[in-house]
């Protein structure tokens, strides 16, 4: 028999606390202008409440810090490696009929029964995935563990931009996306191509009738459109990859419906073109799709990503958000897909003269270390492989879903401009709305807001609009695809509704003090890459020029 209560049961408890200094703002400020206005710079252990991210900061279950006694730290084939390439067969490929080889290490079988190990674990073939295993692991490897998600973005443009340049001298080439995220971005520019963003940016900033839409509208999909033309424009032969970010993190952590994903892999596919996602937020994004897209109501997080993972060539992940870990990153490509034919050279009679795999291999040996522990420590690699089985339980992402949309619905009640619904990880600030309009976009007003949350509140944000995006530097086209925004991102299990409450009545008070904040200036760094990472800043009083034309 039931016995209903009006309230939610527990879902779990916290037996670790970390107690914060008392820190004034005098102290903060002080701190502020010692490090140039740069919030990434900011020390973190002055702060009360830190959103800068939520990449390799969430709190990690007890299941994966006991996992890290299991951690095999030898240099080369670690028994954390094949469990973990065997993790992400089960949460990317098998839907739910996973075998969960980690539970070989949990009951002693590693130590008792070599014969088991090397029947089920060691020496089992794999091909025709993401992650190939024994031998054709060796023959063509396709799977690369890096430190971070930024690591597997430069070690892919790393090794196909001297492949692209060889085959065509001096043609620029144009990479499209429902959005790049700022690593992303940069590094596609240091390959010397063009980065495009193309969402719906009106319905981004719709705001529904009293706050909430009854189904999430995807507002993170890829306007098929805008893709299309883009596709007309420059030519099919000066786009070599086209991405999608699932979620879609500089559009506002918006989530991407399967239908689109879908779309655009047909498009891509049509042409030849092999279609690759940042898949830092994976489970999330079906999370989503499991709640809001018709016909997916029934199934597992499991069994969406597999159809979902079933439309992409390539795969650059950062393995630091959410909850998988505190560390790691992959880069995957299909076992014969379009990419390895893409980027492969072949003999006249069919055979392979240079794989792709090969080379990526080489570059990620050479730069992050040997292909089995990729720059990650065994203990790190462990708590990977637990965390990306967490991340596929529901529970775990409806919990930390609802925490974002608690925070946003807070924000937007207290008249804050937000962008609505919450993304999955955090909540974004309008920040053309929260000014009225008033700021130009060099006057980085979403950055002094920012600045103005650590200085005045010790709550750190991300400013992921004008200044991070560098819409300065951008042609006109691209500044249309710029959103001027401020990320407060939640870190999973490490957040109270107090602290939620705190973030509310802090933006709130400085929404209503929007005027008393500073306009910036770059003193340092303008057009160094990923200029938001360490450039400098200074706030500055705008001439009476300024003021009469804002």
């Amino acid at each position: 028999m039931e016995y209903p209560l009006n309230v939610e049961a527990p879902k779990s408890f916290t037996h670790v606390v970390r107690n914060l200094p008392t820190v004034t703002a005098e102290q903060r400020l002080r701190a502020l202008k010692a490090t140039h206005y740069n919030e990434f710079a900011f020390p973190a252990g002055m702060l009360y409440v830190d959103c800068l991210s939520d990449s390799g900061t969430t709190s990690m279950t007890d299941a994966q810090w006991g996992a890290m006694f299991l951690g095999d730290e030898s240099y080369g084939r670690n028994k954390g490696y094949y469990v973990l390439l065997d993790a992400f067969r089960d949460v990317w490929e098998r839907g739910d009929q996973q075998k969960r080889a980690i539970d070989l290490l949990r009951s002693g079988v590693d130590k008792d029964d070599v014969e088991k190990m090397m029947d089920e674990l060691y020496l089992v073939d794999t091909e025709g995935g993401f992650i190939n295993g024994g031998s054709y692991q060796l023959e063509r490897p396709n799977t690369f563990i890096v430190p971070q998600g930024r690591c597997a973005e430069a070690l892919l443009f790393d090794v196909i931009k001297p492949l692209l340049a060889k085959r065509y001298p001096g043609k620029v080439f144009t990479i499209p996306s429902n959005a790049h995220f700022d690593t992303t971005e940069g590094n596609i520019k240091q390959m010397g191509s063009v980065p495009r963003n193309l969402f719906h940016k009106e319905l981004l900033f719709e705001i529904p009738e009293g706050g909430k839409y009854e189904k999430n509208p995807f507002k993170g999909d890829m306007d098929i459109d805008k893709l299309n033309q883009l596709l007309d424009s420059v030519g099919i032969e000066n786009v070599p990859l086209i991405y999608t970010t699932v979620t879609n993190n500089s559009v506002c952590g918006q989530p991407v419906s399967m239908a689109n994903m879908r779309a655009v892999s047909a498009i891509a596919h049509k042409h030849g073109i092999p279609f690759v996602m940042d898949g830092a937020r994976w489970a999330e994004n079906c999370y989503f799709i499991k709640m809001n897209e018709e016909g997916y109501a029934d199934k597992s997080i499991a069994e969406i990503a597999k159809e979902m993972f079933s439309y992409f060539d390539v795969v650059s992940a950062s393995l630091k958000k959410n909850g998988h870990a505190n560390m790691g990153g992959l880069l995957a490509f299909r076992d014969k897909g379009y990419f390895w034919k893409n980027f492969s050279e072949f003999n006249e009679d069919g055979s392979v003269k240079v794989d792709i795999g090969h080379l990526l291999k080489v570059r990620q040996i050479s730069a992050y270390g040997n292909d089995s522990y990729g720059g990650m420590s065994g203990h790190d690699i462990m708590a990977l492989c637990v965390g990306l089985y967490e991340e596929q339980r529901f529970e775990y992402q409806d919990e930390r879903v609802r925490q974002c949309e608690y925070l946003a619905q807070g924000l937007h009640q207290a008249g804050v401009p937000v962008v609505l619904p919450a993304g999955g990880h955090g909540v974004y600030i309008d920040v053309d709305k929260f000014f009225g309009y008033k700021r130009d976009h060099e006057s980085f007003a979403g950055q002094a807001l920012s600045l103005e949350m650590i200085h005045r509140y010790g709550i750190r944000c991300s400013e992921l609009g004008d200044f991070s995006m560098e819409y300065d530097l951008k042609t006109p086209e691209q500044k249309a695809e710029v959103c001027n925004v401020v990320r407060l991102a939640i870190n999973r299990s490490q957040y109270s509704k107090q602290h939620m409450d705190y973030i509310i009545a802090a933006a709130a008070q400085l929404y209503k003090d929007r005027d008393t904040i500073p306009n910036l200036k770059i003193t340092f760094g303008r057009t160094l890459p990923m200029r938001h990472f360490h450039a400098w800043l200074e706030p500055y009083e705008p001439s009476r020029e300024e003021l009469c034309d804002q």
